[in-house]
C-alpha cells in the first residue's frame, strides 16, 4: 500500500524537521519553506492528500496560501491544517472562516497533532 502524502508548510528548520521526523514513519513528507514553493509543487502536479501550513513565513505567507488553495477548484478539496504560533483567537477565526479544516497553536503536543491529522484522514476518505 502507498503512503498518503502530507505537505508540511514551514520555514523554520527545527519544526521542518520535528514533523518530518513525527509523520514519516507512516507518510510521505514533502518539506516546502513557504506559501510560494508549496503552490509551485502543487502546480507541477503533485496533490498531497493533507496540507499542514504555518502562518507567518517568507515569500506568500499562510494565510495567502489558504486564501488561494480554498478558492481554487482544483485544490480546494485538500484538507488543511494550520499548524501556527499566533495564538490570537480573530486569527484562527479567519483561518476557519477562509476554509481551514483545523488549527493548531505551537508549542504542540505531538500526540494531539497526531491524533488531530489521523481524524483530518478519516474525514476525507476520498483521499485514502
Amino acid at each position: 500500500m502507498t503512503k498518503q502524502t502530507i505537505l508540511i508548510i514551514e520555514d523554520n528548520p527545527y519544526i521542518s524537521m520535528l514533523l518530518k521526523q513525527l509523520f514519516s514513519n507512516d507518510y510521505h513528507i514533502q518539506l516546502e519553506e513557504n506559501g510560494y514553493d508549496a503552490l509551485e509543487f502543487l502546480e507541477e502536479g503533485n496533490i498531497p492528500d493533507l496540507i499542514i501550513s504555518d502562518l507567518t513565513m517568507p515569500k506568500m505567507d499562510g494565510h495567502d496560501f489558504l486564501k488561494i488553495i480554498k478558492t481554487s477548484s482544483f485544490f480546494n478539496e485538500i484538507p488543511l491544517l494550520v499548524l501556527s504560533g499566533e495564538n490570537k483567537s480573530q486569527n484562527r477565526i479567519d483561518c476557519l472562516k477562509n476554509g481551514a479544516d483545523d488549527y493548531m497553536i505551537k508549542p504542540f503536543n505531538p500526540e494531539e497533532l497526531e491524533l488531530r491529522v489521523a481524524k483530518l484522514f478519516n474525514n476525507n476518505k476520498t483521499y485514502n
